[in-house]
């Protein structure tokens, strides 16, 4: 298990022993990260509070370098990360490791818990994290400002420690700590309060008026300001020996009988390991640190099983609630749509507590105030079941640290972690294992058993979803002759897959669950809801819902966080949501219902615009030397995404990907024939560099088809050369030529000279893995003298150096160094980085096989960093190949086999099984042969 101290020097320590976290720049480095652990730090963060005003040349590479050497240092302790995100680094780990966060908790639960005792070794706890100094060893102003944050936070616990000791009438036993603190800080009047209660109440009240009167004069002097009222007035109680200074008197304890009230547990009950665990984590650390009260919210959509969850831990850990369990179902999202007002719930345990109904106060406040006061000290767990938000919630929670609560609900309830320390279990769907167990364990493992296929589509059509599988349970349970199939059948179509998870009993129906949950939302929020429900793809990104629904950021942010507060939808990525499948079906359903099909119809062409534009541009950006496919406009209420750089345009690509796959397949149905094949074109660049070979051939196979449709040749010729690429990159050479051959046939038709050309080069790549370089140099050379009339210098330059590629391979290493040097020099003048990347691969082979090694390092590395800049993986995994194997000619054996294990990795990514096993095969030789002699 992994520690980290802030609260002190900075250091880590793995299973007890310390862990060698680097210089102070790099302890400074971690210090930021555990500062704001669990949250983003960007680039310009670090720059500021690492280094200040003294910059390094290269604050990124710097920067990176201390990251990489934190992830070797702390390769031991998995539960850590320390990963790239947006334009920064993130640092993941349980905030508990850390001890500022330790200290935080600690100090939030002492001042929480109404039990003084309880409260003071809380505090004590938290005070003996510190070590000293906090962040001793480093120096910027940022540490600076942060050691005097963190000093005035450990004062103010110091001084809420003091003020419980104070109340326990341990006031000589502070007044020599007290002295020396106000000395060192002469100007803190709540310190002085506390200094001169001690001295009173020692009997010293000359002492304690002559420290007013010090303090009195040093604030006149230094800050031209008098004593604070609350001092003032500590002073005049003092002058007139005020009784009220003395220590308060302890309450005597209440009595109460032991209430029993949770339902029966579950029948059937799979999985939740994690989330059972958590639950009684919770309550083992209160245990050991004597914390307050303790909370854990539930949280997650209708028939997820949060009530399931809450019983069956109750259940298992009923010894540890002695004196009893509290129950109560809040109505939160119920039919009746009227959630129960707290008044009646505490009512409701008071009643439970043995409290006579005339001895009940009236007001919500007096009956907490009794409800409390029966529960103190005593071991109780309260479970509050299908609350609607905090407000409901929090009048019925203890005072006590004894008590445990378990409250659950589909609203996130954001204000009961934040103001109760609640602890946030959020419950997702059950796996397929999971799912199939429940079936099994309510219908019996034989049925399933003899109908295998049909319990797999049966998992599959309840994606996950308690309630859902519980119904098929149900349903099959009341008709034991009907085979499994059958009911498969029932869940195939979408279309009526929620009417087959209705039993006709509120309790137990899909669609009853999920329009509660709905009732509960505004209009306007169930108007975004529906129309989520029609966009294709996994989730949805917040610029894209703006089109989508035509509103402002702000509304629709306001929206999305609604719905995900109440669990329709769920925040998977910051700024990105999804739906479960059952619950986008019922969204969909409702649009299909209460929405018009014009209004629809203009949503999805306004998200299709979206998608189609922004990927449209971040194209280009990816690739600006590319002949563009021209449109039309976006439409009048789309909003297309400005995409800064790059880098940019890449991270959209690949968090947007199986949406945009999913838009394709949506304007396919539609019949929206042009969308289909520009957004194939607009995805061509991505697919390719990233070798996402599979969806490249599928995006083009429905261009294809479409082109068909439209009788368009060229487009139908463009098709064909895309899938021959993409066949051909999937190690598929005949498909690839019967395409290449079809498409050269209609461009020849049309007399499309650039089209031939184009399809020239890809033929080219084929009969080069086909082994015929003699043949692949023909058609290079083809595709060169068509190029050159045309007028299109950066495909001259890819086709100068596909030629002198193929006469390197055969051989003809002057004419290839010609012909590639040519080729470099064109990108270059051009800015082509990608043409200047081939071109620097291919003269790095001619070096490395004209026995010029280390030059051909040199040719692949700086080809190597430029694919890395451009997104280009696919062309990257080749020259790792490469440049592994100029590194083994050089006997550099342990460079050789990193560039040949990354080169591996992005082969086996990208389903290129011959380059991984060529790798493969070059590694075991390099393992077998002999050690190098000399250095390397």
């Amino acid at each position: 298990m992994v520690r980290f101290s802030l609260l002190g020097d900075v250091r880590a320590d793995l299973d007890g022993h310390a862990v060698d976290v680097g210089p102070a720049r790099q302890r400074c480095v971690l210090a930021v990260l555990l500062v704001d652990a669990n949250y983003p730090v960007s680039i310009d963060q670090f720059a500021e509070r690492v280094w200040s005003g003294a910059l390094p040349h290269r604050v990124r590479g710097t920067l990176s370098s201390y990251v990489s050497r934190l992830r070797q240092a702390l390769a031991g302790a998995p539960e850590v990360t320390i990963a790239r995100h947006l334009g920064g680094y993130l640092l993941t780990v349980d905030q508990q490791a850390v001890d500022l966060y330790q200290f935080r908790t600690l100090v939030d639960q002492a001042r929480s818990t109404e039990n003084g005792e309880q409260a003071l070794d809380l505090f004590e706890q938290a005070l003996r994290l510190w070590r000293g100094e906090a962040l001793s060893g480093l120096d910027s102003p940022w540490v600076t400002s942060m050691r005097a944050t963190l000093l005035q936070e450990r004062l103010t616990a110091e001084q809420d420690a003091t003020d419980l000791r104070l109340r326990r009438g341990e006031h000589a036993e502070l007044l020599g700590m007290l002295a020396a603190q106000a000395g060192e800080h002469p100007l803190d009047e709540r310190l002085a309060s506390q200094f001169m209660v001690a001295l009173y109440r020692s009997g010293r009240q000359a002492d304690a008026l002559k420290h007013y009167e010090r303090i009195r004069l040093r604030l006149s002097e230094d800050l031209g300001a008098d004593p604070s009222p609350p001092l003032q007035h500590l002073h005049r109680q003092i002058l007139t020996a005020d009784h009220t200074l003395a220590a308060p008197v302890s309450e005597p304890r209440v009595q109460a009988v032991t209430p029993r009230q949770l339902p029966a547990p579950p029948g059937v009950f799979v999985g939740r390991d994690r989330e059972l665990t958590a639950l009684t984590k919770a309550v083992d650390q209160q245990t050991a640190q004597g914390a307050t009260v303790v909370v854990s919210a539930i949280g997650g959509g209708g028939g997820v099983g949060k009530t399931w969850l809450a019983l069956q831990w109750a259940y298992q850990n009923l010894d540890r609630f002695p004196d009893g369990q509290l129950f109560v179902d809040l109505l939160g999202y119920a039919p009746a749509g009227k959630p129960m007002e707290p008044g009646e719930a505490v009512c409701g345990f008071l009643d439970a507590l043995d409290v006579q109904p005339a001895a009940i106060p009236a007001g919500l406040h007096a009956q907490t105030a009794l409800y409390r006061s029966l529960v103190a000290g005593r071991r109780m767990l309260i479970v509050l079941d299908n609350a609607r938000d905090t407000a409901q919630v929090e009048p019925l929670l203890p005072g006590s640290p004894a008590c445990a609560v378990v409250v659950t609900s589909r609203d996130r309830l954001a204000g009961l972690v934040a103001a109760h320390n609640a602890r946030p279990i959020a419950l997702d769907t059950l796996d397929d294992a999971e799912a199939r167990e429940l079936l099994a364990g309510r219908l019996g493992p034989e049925r399933l058993a003899a109908e295998p296929d049909a319990a797999d589509e049966l998992v599959d059509r309840c994606a996950g979803l308690p309630l859902a599988l519980g119904v098929v349970a149900a349903r099959a349970a009341l008709r034991p002759d009907t085979l499994l199939a059958a009911l498969a059948a029932e869940l195939r179509d979408t279309a009526t897959r929620l009417g087959a998870l209705d039993t006709g009993d509120p309790a137990a129906s899909v669609h009853a669950a999920l329009s509660w949950s709905v009732a509960a939302i505004e209009p306007n929020q169930a108007q975004v809801f529906m129309l989520l429900g029609l966009a294709p793809g996994p989730d949805i990104a917040l610029p894209a819902a703006e089109s989508l629904t035509d509103l402002p950021a702000a509304e629709v942010s306001e929206a999305l966080r609604a719905l995900e507060r109440v669990s329709l939808i769920q925040q998977h990525l910051p700024g990105r949501y999804r739906m479960h499948d059952l619950v986008r079906l019922h969204a969909a359903a409702h649009a299909r219902q209460h929405l018009p099909l014009p209004d629809r119809d203009a949503a999805l062409h306004r998200l299709v615009d979206y998608y189609l534009h922004t990927a449209h541009a971040a194209d280009r950006l990816l690739a600006p030397h590319r002949e563009p496919l021209q449109s039309g406009p976006p439409a009048a209420s789309s909003r297309p995404h400005l995409l800064a750089d790059k880098s940019t345009a890449l991270a959209w690509f690949s968090a947007e990907n199986p949406n945009l796959l999913a838009t394709q397949r949506l304007v396919m149905r539609e019949g929206w024939h042009r969308t289909v094949v520009h957004l194939a074109w607009t995805l061509t660049t991505f697919h390719s560099r990233q070798g996402r070979l599979h969806d490249y051939r599928t995006v083009w196979e429905a261009a294809l088809a479409t082109a068909a449709r439209l009788d368009d040749h060229a487009t139908t010729a463009m098709a064909h050369r895309y899938l021959g690429d993409a066949h051909a990159r999937l190690g598929r050479p005949a498909e690839a030529l019967d395409h290449l051959q079809q498409a050269l046939a209609a461009a020849g038709d049309r007399g499309d000279t650039r089209e031939q050309a184009h399809t020239h080069r890809v033929l080219a790549f084929v009969w080069e893995q086909q082994g015929d370089d003699q043949r692949a140099l023909g058609h290079a050379t083809h595709a060169l003298n068509l190029y050159r009339p045309l007028g299109q210098p950066v495909r001259e330059a890819d086709a100068l150096n596909q030629v002198g590629w193929h006469e390197a391979r055969l051989g003809q290493y002057d004419q290839a160094h010609a012909h590639c040097q040519a080729a470099l020099a064109l990108c270059r003048r051009l800015h082509y980085r990608e043409g200047v990347s081939n071109a620097l691969d291919t003269l790095g082979y001619i070096a490395h096989h004209t026995g010029q090694h280390t030059q051909a390092l040199g040719y692949y590395e700086q080809s190597l960093a430029l694919c890395g800049q451009i997104g280009d993986t696919f062309n990257e995994a080749d020259v790792l190949d490469r440049l592994g194997q100029a590194h083994a000619a050089l006997d550099q054996h342990d460079q050789g086999r990193h560039a040949w294990h990354q080169a591996l990795d992005l082969y086996r990514a990208q389903h290129r099984f011959a380059g991984a096993d060529r790798v493969q095969r070059q590694l075991d030789a390099l393992d077998h042969a002999p050690a190098p002699h000399g250095p390397n």
